[in-house]
Order: structure tokens, then C-alpha cells, then sequence
């Protein structure tokens, strides 16, 4: 019956939209077979009905009348389409910017037509000027503000009403002029030094001669002169290496070529978007998404190798490897924000395990320290030697969060990481990978990685479309975003309460599966574009469950915790349900074979040892990274993993998007996420029992642990029926399992017991 009322109202709106959209189209016919130049209408030409309506038109708008029709017709298309969702403040706008032209058609007769209300009046009667309408509203600018400020006052309400409907800000529109204009000049100068240059040097060497050093020349000789390799690129220096790095049309091709490679690679394309906003009409429609002018600007650095230096690295480079044997050549140069990346070709018959082996030489010889080898460049016949530079670049998260490659990502779940050895920004989705582990030592970067994670899908997501489960064993990590309108549940800080909030986690994913079967769809996707479709149903949001210290959950509760996290792993993609796990101790007892195999996606900050990059990335290079955002991106689907710079995040721009989420909406939390446990002993509270269990529990409360010798000697009672005690309560979720000679947790309070039995 209810959908049957549905169907009828949405009728409704159809039938006025279509009456709307008639009268609107009968006008504008009528007003191209107008006459022209007479007032007087011939009737047979287009009706009675017709002739009064553009009269009455005339009248009204006078030279503007083709206006009124066309309001009408976007009014009848807006409700047509729209229905009880009808912007009727946009509506509202388009009429006053109507009334606005209409009184600037008035403004424009002589003087001596509007000094007067009722000449002015008059004349918009018989169809000059504005009509009606604009002859009321100039004589009334008129008197009032003159004719100067009439002007004025309407240019004002043209420039507010076009950025309301453009939903854009005066200060976004200057910004982008002066972008343009900034670009357009940065351009023509490109052109010009290019110009210049080539018309000098029309050789094929890749570097121009301008930039070959003649102190290097004279300092080589003919047997070990070096072939200029490609520089493809100069992160946050571009400025101070343009007019020595100018490439020529090949170089050019080759940057493109890359370009796209790296895109294919990181799954940056559109083809692989498959989340599209289907929630128009939310209760959170007003809902507004952070705005990127409150994120704080990073100073970029000025410091960085230049041609010389480069080409004095290449050339220690290439004489530490012959002096070992190995011939080749350096054939491109990436300068990135931390590390410049030297790619090798090596010489036909030379192996490449040699070469991997030289690492620790290579270093000596550069006097840097942890040069981390790629053997080989996936994509590449080159061997990748990168060499950590002087001064490390901060990758800011504005700078990251305004490239075109987070815009043109339409996911909830996007993720700005940071740049690669090329300087090209990375983003990529959580639906993609679709479970993440993030590991490294202390102050490698985790947790401003964490932040950057979270941060980016709240400049994404509404509360509606994405919902946060924290879980933060620390209390310092994650705490911060308390009160955020994303969370479901308050920031769980508590190990015990922590395998609770997984277990709701796979309950909830269960629940999902059966609502996907009742539907007929397979995943999240399909099932929230049927609800677009005005089916019935509620719009299901996406679940992020974040653990920043997995250590101290399987110290506390191994066993439950790996379950629930395994079975989330395994099942959990198509319901919408995603794991991001962190830790700090990359040990085996911790990252289990279990969970590695179900998280197939890994971030490798700098670790110890290489046993620790094994743990987890199954192979090494992790124990060469520098620490500070200097990370390892292996996703799912790449052969190797991507060396990036993590975005930094600093607390004050997390501070300014949790209060302005704040200000918007109050979280609306789940108790029963943290109380699985009560609900698991009210469930089974009426099975197997023993009339002792209400003094058990209160004997292990006051106690803080139980035991059978405990309940033997305070009740008397025989091992038998205390150990049979002990396994119900273990059931029931009143004390945890058995940990060998310790004695067992107990896992309810003072007030669950009250909740549970009643008065303490």
C-alpha cells in the first residue's frame, strides 16, 4: 500500500512538470509566430489563448518576455526530475536574475520615460523597456539610489547570484585567473627558451650542449667520457634546473611513455572507478566536505642536485661498477623528493645479481648511505640505483590533495599516499586493495600515513557513504578524531573491547551478504545503485575498521582477534567492509602467515633488518628506506612494490578537519558494537547453569581474575563442578580463556554484573 502511495505522489509532481513544461512551449510557439513590429495580434494565426498570453507577456516583461517562458519551462523540468527534492532557492535566484535584466531593459529608455511611476509603469505596460516589472524596479532603484547606484546594486546581485549557482567562491575565481595567467606566461617562456635552443643545437644529443660542463670535460678523458643520460624530472626544482635540463622532442615521448606506464601500474585510470555517488537525496545532503584552503601550504625547498652534480654522481657511478666488471651506462636520471634513482643498463652478458651485490660499494663510493637497488625496473630493461639526496622534500597534503589525480578519482575510499622517484603524485583506493597493512619502527611514518589515509576519505566521503571503526591500543594515535560525525562508535581504546568491535564487524558483514541475497546483486555497488533507483532500502555506507597497533591486540586476545580479522579479510570486500592494520613490531608471532595471506596489500615504512622486510613484504628492501615518510607500496597486482614519499599531515590540519566536521553533525554511535560480550551472556543465560555463577562472578570481579583453585577453596566445592563453573563462564564471556598457568581474565565489570544479575 505504501509503495502504491509512492507511485501516486511521484505521479503528482510528473503531471505538474508536464502542464508546466506544455504552457512554457505553447508561449515560446506563439512568441516565434508573433508579427513583427505591431502590437496588434491576428488570432487565426495563433489562437485566442495564444494572443492573450503574449499580451499579457508583453506586458509584463516587455522586451524580455522570452525569459518568462523559459523560466517557466526549467521550473516544469526541475519538478519533473526533481520532485520533493526541488532546490526552490535556485529557483528563486534565476527569478531575481530575471527581474535583474528586466530592469536593466528599463534603465535603458530615455529619462524623461521613467522620472515617474506612472510614466514608467505605463510604458512597461504597452511593452517597452522591461515591463511592468522592470518599470516598478528602475523607478524604484531610481529614486532611491539614482541611476549610478541602481547599476551598481545590480551587478552585485548578478555577481552573488552566479557564484550561489555556480557554488563557487570570489576568492576560488581569482585564484584560478591568476593560476591561468601564471601558466599562460610559464608557457610562452617554455616556448621561447626552447626555441632558442633548438635553433642552436640541431644534434640528437638528449642533454644540449649548454649544460655539459666544461671543468667535467677536461677532467675525463676520451675512455671514460660519459653519455649524458635523460633527467625526466626535478621534484620541487624545476625552477633552478629548467634552463639546464631542457629536453628535446624524444625526451619528451619518453616522459609520456613513462607517465602512462605509472598510471597503468598504481591503477590511477578511470576505467577502474567503480564506486559512483548514487546518494542524492541523503539525509546528509547539506552535509559539506572539508575544504582544501584550510589544510596549511608546505614550503617547497629550493635545494637539490643540479646538472653538475648529477653528472658527477653518473660518472662514479659507472666507474665503481667497471672497476668491479660491470659495464653499462646510465641512460635516465628521476629525481624525486627523497631519493634520485639512477637507471643502469647494463652490458650485454653482465648479471644482474652482481650488480645487486655491489650495493654496499656504491654506497661507499657516493658517500651515502642505504642505496637501495632495483634489479630490475618493472617495465624496463634497467637496473634502478637510488641514491638517497642531501635534503629530503616534505610532500605537503594539500600539495597532494589538489593534483588532478585525487579530482578525477571519484571514490569514497580514495587515498592520497604521496609521490613517487618521478615527483608524480599517487592516489589510489581502498576498494581496490582491499585490505591494507602498514609496518614499520617507531617514527618511520605510520602514523602521519594513518592520518593521510583517514584524512583523505573525509575530503571524499560523507557520514552517510563512509563509516569509521578506531581501534587505538595507545590512546594517543587515533583518539584525536573523537566526535566526528563518521564514527560509529566512540575510538575503542580498550584490548578486551577491541575483539568485540571485530566480531560486530563480521556480524555486520554477515547481515550484509543476506540483505545482497534478498536483492539479487553480488556486491555493495550494485546494491546501492538500486537503491538510486528508488527502490526500497537504505543507502549502505562503506566500513572502515582501522587498528593502529595490531601488537597489543595479540597480546591480549590472539586467538579472537586473528579469527575475526582473517574472516573480515577473506569475506569482507563485496560487503564494503575494509581492514587497514598498522604495527610497530614486524615480528611473525604478530604479522601471523594467517594474515598475510588475507591482506594482500602492504606499506613498508624503514625497519631494523631485513627479516622485518621480509615479515612484511616476503622479500628485502624495506631495511634501506630513510625513514620519515620514505615508504614501500606494494598493492595487490604489481610484481614489485613502489618506493614513495608519504604525505606529511601535520596535527593542526587534523585539528581543522575534525572541527569542522564537528561543527556540522553529531555522531550517532552503536553501544551494542563494545558490548558483544553482555549480549553473549544474556543470550546464554538461561542454558547449561549453576546457582554458584552470581557469587563466582562477583568473587572474580573483586579478585580481578579467576581460577579453579580460587573457587574451590572460597565455596568448598569439588574441582568437577568448579572447573564446569568456569568453562559456562567462559562461554558466557565472563572470563577469558585459558592462558596455561596464568590465571583467566575477567572480562565484565561491576556494572555489567548489575546489568547481568541486578543489585552488586
Amino acid at each position: 500500500m505504501s509503495k502504491r502511495k509512492t507511485v501516486i505522489n511521484e505521479l503528482k509532481f510528473e503531471f505538474k512538470g508536464i502542464i508546466l513544461v506544455g504552457i512554457a512551449l505553447y508561449i515560446l510557439l506563439s512568441l516565434i509566430n508573433e508579427p513583427q513590429g505591431s502590437y496588434v495580434l491576428p488570432e487565426e494565426r495563433i489562437g485566442f489563448i495564444g494572443s492573450f498570453f503574449i499580451k499579457s507577456i508583453t506586458s509584463i516583461a516587455g522586451d524580455g518576455k522570452t525569459f518568462i517562458p523559459l523560466y517557466i519551462l526549467y521550473i516544469g523540468i526541475s519538478i519533473m526530475y526533481k520532485r520533493a527534492n526541488l532546490n526552490k532557492k535556485r529557483i528563486t535566484v534565476i527569478g531575481i536574475l530575471i527581474t535583474t535584466l528586466l530592469t536593466i531593459f528599463h534603465l535603458n529608455l530615455p529619462i524623461e520615460a521613467i522620472e515617474t511611476f506612472a510614466k514608467s509603469v505605463q510604458n512597461g505596460f504597452i511593452g517597452s523597456g522591461g515591463g511592468v516589472i522592470g518599470g516598478f524596479f528602475s523607478w524604484l532603484l531610481l529614486i532611491t539610489l539614482g541611476l549610478v547606484g541602481a547599476y551598481l546594486l545590480i551587478f552585485s546581485i548578478w555577481i552573488s547570484s552566479l557564484l550561489y549557482l555556480t557554488n563557487t567562491s570570489l576568492k576560488q575565481v581569482t585564484l584560478k585567473v591568476l593560476n591561468l595567467l601564471k601558466n599562460v606566461t610559464k608557457g610562452l617562456k617554455e616556448q621561447l627558451v626552447n626555441f632558442v635552443f633548438t635553433t642552436e643545437d640541431e644534434s640528437e644529443e638528449v642533454i644540449p650542449k649548454k649544460v655539459q660542463k666544461k671543468n667535467i670535460e677536461e677532467k675525463t678523458n676520451k675512455e671514460n667520457k660519459i653519455e649524458e643520460p635523460l633527467i625526466i624530472s626535478h621534484f620541487e626544482n624545476e625552477d633552478n634546473c629548467k634552463e639546464e635540463n631542457l629536453i628535446k622532442e624524444n625526451i619528451k615521448k619518453e616522459r609520456k611513455k613513462n607517465n602512462e606506464i605509472n598510471s597503468k601500474e598504481l591503477g590511477n585510470n578511470k576505467e577502474d572507478i567503480s564506486i559512483v555517488r548514487v546518494n542524492e537525496g541523503l539525509k546528509d545532503g547539506d552535509f559539506n566536505l572539508p575544504n582544501v584552503n584550510m589544510l596549511e601550504k608546505t614550503i617547497k625547498s629550493k635545494t637539490g642536485l643540479n646538472q653538475r652534480d648529477i653528472n658527477d654522481n653518473i660518472m662514479v657511478l659507472q666507474k665503481t661498477l667497471e672497476s668491479f666488471g660491470v659495464k653499462g651506462k646510465v641512460v635516465q636520471v628521476s629525481c624525486g623528493p627523497a631519493i634520485t634513482r639512477y637507471e643502469f643498463q647494463p652490458a650485454p652478458g653482465v648479471k644482474v645479481s652482481k650488480i645487486v651485490n655491489l650495493a654496499d660499494d656504491i654506497s661507499l663510493s657516493l658517500a651515502s648511505a642505504d642505496v637501495r637497488i632495483e634489479a630490475p625496473i618493472p617495465g624496463k630493461a634497467a637496473i634502478g640505483i637510488e641514491v638517497p639526496n642531501k635534503e629530503v622534500s616534505t610532500v605537503g597534503f594539500r600539495e597532494v590533495i589538489e593534483s588532478e589525480e585525487f579530482k578525477q578519482s571519484r571514490s569514497y575510499l580514495s587515498v592520497a599516499l604521496g609521490k613517487d622517484i618521478a615527483g608524480k603524485s599517487i592516489v589510489t583506493s581502498l576498494e581496490k586493495m582491499p585490505h591494507l597493512l602498514i609496518a614499520g619502527s617507531t617514527g618511520s611514518g605510520k602514523s602521519v600515513c594513518m592520518n593521510a589515509l583517514i584524512n583523505s576519505i573525509l575530503f571524499k566521503a560523507k557520514p552517510s557513504e563512509v563509516k569509521f571503526i578506531m581501534i587505538d591500543p595507545k590512546m594517543v594515535e587515533l583518539t584525536t578524531y573523537n566526535g566526528i560525525p563518521h564514527l560509529i562508535t566512540p575510538v575503542v581504546t580498550d584490548p578486551k573491547k577491541a575483539a568485540s568491535a571485530l566480531r560486530w564487524a563480521v556480524h555486520e558483514m554477515e547481515t550484509r551478504y543476506e540483505k545482497f541475497a534478498s536483492s539479487g546483486v553480488k556486491d555493495i555497488t550494485r546494491y546501492n545503485e538500486n537503491i538510486g533507483n528508488h527502490e526500497e532500502g537504505e543507502f549502505m555506507p562503506y566500513i572502515v575498521v582501522l587498528i593502529d597497533e595490531l601488537a597489543d591486540l595479540m597480546m591480549i586476545a590472539p586467538a579472537d582477534v586473528e579469527d575475526a580479522i582473517c574472516r573480515l579479510a577473506q569475506m569482507a570486500r563485496a560487503a564494503g567492509i575494509h581492514l587497514v592494520i598498522a604495527t610497530q613490531r614486524p615480528s611473525v608471532d604478530v604479522i601471523t602467515g594467517i594474515i598475510k595471506a588475507n591482506v594482500p596489500s602492504r606499506i613498508a615504512f624503514a625497519v631494523s633488518s631485513q627479516i622485518d622486510s621480509r615479515t612484511i613484504l616476503d622479500m628485502g628492501g624495506a631495511e634501506k628506506l630513510l625513514g620519515r615518510g620514505d615508504m614501500l607500496f606494494y598493492p595487490t597486482g604489481l610484481p614489485k612494490p613502489t618506493r614513495l614519499q608519504g604525505v606529511y599531515v601535520s596535527d593542526k590540519d587534523v585539528v581543522k578537519i575534525v572541527d569542522f566536521l564537528k561543527e556540522q553533525d553529531n555522531p550517532e554511535y552503536l553501544e551494542e558494537i563494545t558490548n558483544q560480550e553482555i549480549k553473549n551472556v544474556k543470550i546464554k543465560e538461561d542454558d547449561d547453569n549453576d546457582e554458584l555463577i552470581p557469587e563466582a562472578t562477583k568473587l572474580f570481579i573483586e579478585n580481578g581474575q579467576a581460577s579453579i583453585s580460587l573457587l574451590q577453596r572460597r565455596f568448598r566445592i569439588g574441582y568437577n563442578r568448579a572447573a564446569r563453573i568456569i568453562d559456562i563462564m567462559e562461554v558466557k564471556g565472563i572470563v577469558g580463556k585459558h592462558e596455561g598457568s596464568k590465571a583467566r581474565q575477567v572480562l565484565i565489570t561491576v556494572n555489567d554484573y548489575e546489568r547481568i544479575y541486578g543489585k552488586y
